[in-house]
């Protein structure tokens, strides 16, 4: 005999009342909320390596950048996440009354994990693509020097871009800056696999 566990949806209010009580984090979509799975070492140095190299000025332009716990809402498909990098161009707009959901990424970044990959390079893409001022999509690998990048064209198409090996330098779109892979992987051991 199989036992059938009756799934339980939760509203977006319901989502933020726990989320604020959580000992871990979780995402919300469309009623159900997912547990996120743990960053392993690589995969912070990655997301800390683009961080600390990032300028909060860039031709005369003042942009934000966040790391791992400011949470994204998607209204369009009733989403809530953590991207692990996300900037703003100006300031944040805020959703609600408080300062822990933004609502306008210029860009997001992801540094992928086999547990996650998929997710990030499909349906997460999708949701992302609906924010409306969202231009650019980098998601890192964390096993290898791979980078894959979409950048929101004016006629609204995306086009990809891939860099591969230490000696490539990824050339941001919508923001005037690059990085050296070799910069986005410093102190990363691809030997360790700690999924």
């Amino acid at each position: 005999m199989v036992l059938q566990t009756e799934k339980r949806y939760y509203t977006p209010e319901e989502y933020l009342e726990l989320e604020e009580k959580a000992e871990y984090k979780n995402e919300y979509r469309d009623g159900e909320i997912i547990p996120m799975t743990g960053g392993t070492t690589n995969h912070n140095k990655i997301a800390g390596n683009f961080y600390k190299k990032f300028p909060l000025t860039a031709q005369g332009q003042d942009y934000e950048i966040y790391i791992g716990d400011v949470k994204l809402s998607i209204p369009r498909y009733r989403l809530y996440t953590y991207p692990d990098i996300i900037v703003i161009k100006g300031k944040p707009i805020y959703e609600g009354t408080g300062t822990t959901i933004i609502t306008n990424p210029l860009l997001i970044v992801e540094v992928l994990s086999n547990s996650t990959k998929n997710y990030d390079k499909t349906d997460k893409f999708k949701y992302y693509r609906s924010i409306l001022g969202f231009q650019e999509y980098i998601m890192i690998e964390q096993y290898s020097f791979a980078v894959e990048q979409f950048a929101k064209q004016a006629e609204g198409q995306w086009i990809f871009k891939e860099y591969e090996g230490e000696d490539a330098v990824l050339v941001l779109d919508s923001i005037d800056f690059q990085i050296a892979l070799r910069d986005i992987y410093e102190r990363v051991n691809f030997e360790l696999i700690e999924e």
